[in-house]
């Protein structure tokens, strides 16, 4: 020990008794700092505001019925005589229309609106009925007044009376009196409802990927196939007025998850959705009866076409809401009205077109598309009947074309299609030994073993929802499926010139199963050169290009499902997700059919059940599934071929 550690210590010997009763008792901490410095809180604070370029006004506007919608109107500081553009949302108002706290409106508003802050708009977004701070009830996709809506109001006279209020000078003086609509998804799905019945005032709308027929094709279901992928949504939505969370599907695995369940009813039952009205109406309308059949808004735009210039958005991969822009657009062209009503499709996942649209998964397009979208159509048509802006020249259709990566621009769409067209449907062949072409083969068929308990998935495993992947699962690699026993793949040769395809492919299969239902998966797919120098990962690729599901209990009528006779051939007989695509020399073309999709789909048991919500896990069995070729039922994809060289056929 050193000399100065024992004086040390000495010392503290000698003094400590001393010390000890000179030193004061501790005061507790909280009196310190009181003594020191006072309460670290103060009675008020009020940070310094700083000078916005807007004013954010929140209204209650009052409906026919009384019931009064909670309404947020951002208007730039100093304008006057303004255009409107109107969200109708299920998604909180409060929090679309802030994407930031900010002094600047551009910096407040979401990205998809900064064209309108830019060019001087007022921008308004409003709650729908019954949800977060609007008044009355909320209803799931509310039907439109009739049979399955016996109250005065509903979507379209709620639209109609907000713009009544909007351009009443007294309400909004910034105002021209003039409104266009725009929104994605269930947003989009309440601008086709104003369609029905348009105030004076709107002048323009934009439904952007709608949600128009939940049963064939857009959020439920495909063709009868429940979509389990949106069935966290209904607890969400439905289970609360405001923002609600979904219910823990379990493990990490959601493929694990939902197969371990069962049926989509017993996942409901473990989850609480028998408290769900919405969960409840939808199990005991499983087919396409009178419930869905009247909610199906192209068909109630063919019966009342409007004359408000609309602009259809639809993606080429939305994994949501795929079937509803491009047949409303359909039915309104089939109804004369295609002088007012122009269609857009991009290379998007679901709402991809409010967000930046440079790439998909592991694609990389011709600049950012959404923005292109946005700038280069939104804006130019919106400010044509809003503002009388200079007259605008907009296709017929916009279609990105996703083998050439660049927009092309038609006068008249489809290029090609079943009856209508310019170009009929050409017939792609599934053939022996996984062969596959536009001549006939011979007569055979290619057999698998579809096992409930052992469904192909939608994506590697492990599966699950929130892991980033649900929005590019379209684009994925399908090679982890190609190769599984229960898919069978049908490749061409490689491609010594390029084929161009423009229109919806029918999937035309003829099959027998010795189960008595079943449902069928018809992938239309690009395979890329096995080689590829300067992108090694992307040698071989397989890229869906269009890609659908159909129950089999559907296959002679969506109302009345019928079980499939056992051993018997049979036609399935639907229509597939729209291409725009040309494949290049090099490449291959290729069909995947397989029987199961999971858990974007639920499982069918293969066993006939009166309903598949309701099935018990001793309903489902496994099914040897056989796909018929050549001779009197070939199994094939008429494919929309078109001459490669459209050029005649753009607008420049």
């Amino acid at each position: 020990m050193s000399k100065w550690l024992v004086s040390v210590s000495l010392a503290a010997v000698i003094l400590s008794p001393a010390m000890a009763q000179q030193q004061p008792q501790a005061a507790p901490k909280d009196a310190a700092v009181r003594s020191e410095a006072g309460a670290d809180i103060p009675q008020k604070f009020t940070p310094p505001v700083q000078a916005q370029d807007f004013d954010k006004r929140e209204v209650m506007v009052p409906m026919r019925d009384g019931t009064r919608l909670y309404t947020v109107i951002v208007v730039p500081k100093g304008i006057a005589n303004a255009p409107i553009v109107l969200t109708r949302t299920p998604y909180n108002a409060k929090g679309r229309a802030s994407r930031s706290e900010s002094a600047s409106m551009l910096n407040t508003l979401p990205l998809a609106d900064e064209i309108f802050v830019k060019a001087g708009y007022i921008r308004v977004y409003q709650d729908i009925r019954g949800k977060y701070g609007s008044e009355g009830e909320y209803v799931v996709t509310r039907p439109v007044i009739g049979p399955l809506n016996h109250t005065k109001v509903d979507h379209v006279t709620d639209a109609y009376d907000t713009i009544d209020w909007l351009v009443n000078k007294a309400n909004l003086p910034e105002s021209n009196g003039r409104v266009g609509m725009i929104g994605s998804s269930y947003e989009g799905f309440t601008v086709v409802n104003a369609l029905l019945n348009p105030h004076p005032a709107l002048k323009v709308a934009a439904p952007e990927s709608p949600m128009v027929d939940g049963w064939m094709g857009d959020d439920w279901f495909h063709y009868g196939a429940f979509r389990l992928a949106n069935i966290a949504w209904i607890g969400a939505q439905t289970g609360y007025k405001g923002e609600g969370k979904a219910p823990s599907t379990g493990g990490w695995d959601d493929y694990d998850n939902f197969r371990q369940v069962g049926s989509a009813g017993e996942w409901a039952k473990k989850s609480g959705y028998d408290q769900l009205p919405f969960w409840n109406r939808m199990v005991q309308h499983a087919a396409y009866d009178g419930f869905w059949q009247g909610q199906a808004l192209d068909k109630l735009l063919a019966a009342n076409p409007s004359n408000v210039p609309t602009l259809w958005e639809q993606g080429l991969w939305d994994q949501e809401d795929m079937y509803g822009a491009i047949t409303s657009w359909e039915a309104l062209k089939a109804k004369g009205k295609v002088g007012n009503n122009f269609l857009v499709m991009g290379p998007w996942r679901h709402s991809q077109v409010n967000r930046e649209g440079r790439s998909l998964g592991v694609f990389q397009w011709n600049g950012d598309t959404a923005a292109q979208f946005r700038e280069d159509m939104v804006l130019p048509f919106f400010n044509r009947y809003l503002k009388d802006g200079p007259a605008v020249t907009l296709p017929t259709a916009a279609i990105y074309n996703t083998g050439e990566n660049h927009w092309d621009r038609f006068s008249t769409w489809p290029l090609a299609c079943e009856s209508g067209c310019a170009s009929g449907l050409t017939p792609f062949y599934l053939g022996a030994g996984g062969s596959a072409g536009f001549g006939a083969p011979a007569a055979g068929g290619n057999s698998y073993v579809s096992d409930p308990a052992n469904p192909v998935p939608h994506l590697p495993r492990p599966v699950n929802f929130g892991d980033g992947r649900w929005g590019e699962y379209l684009v994925a690699d399908q090679r982890f499926a190609d190769g599984r026993p229960d898919v069978l793949t049908y490749t061409s040769p490689v491609l010594t010139a390029p084929v161009r395809v423009s229109g919806a492919p029918i999937a035309d299969l003829f099959a027998r199963t010795t189960g008595t239902d079943g449902d069928f998966v018809v992938k239309v797919i690009d395979q890329y050169p096995d080689e590829n120098v300067a992108d090694p990962k992307m040698g071989g690729y397989q890229l869906p290009i269009s890609m659908d599901i159909f129950r089999g209990r559907y296959r002679s009528s969506f109302e009345h499902p019928s079980a499939i006779p056992a051993n018997k051939v049979q036609e399935y007989r639907f229509r597939l997700p729209t291409v725009n695509h040309v494949f290049q020399p090099g490449h291959r073309m290729v069909v995947q059919i397989q029987s199961t999709l999971f858990p974007v789909y639920d499982r069918n048991p293969q066993r006939y059940v009166p309903n598949i919500f309701l099935a018990k896990k001793d309903d489902y069995q496994k099914a040897t599934v056989t796909i018929v070729r050549g001779g009197s039922t070939p199994s094939r994809v008429l494919l929309p071929v078109v001459a490669v060289d459209q050029s005649a056929a753009m607008v420049r």
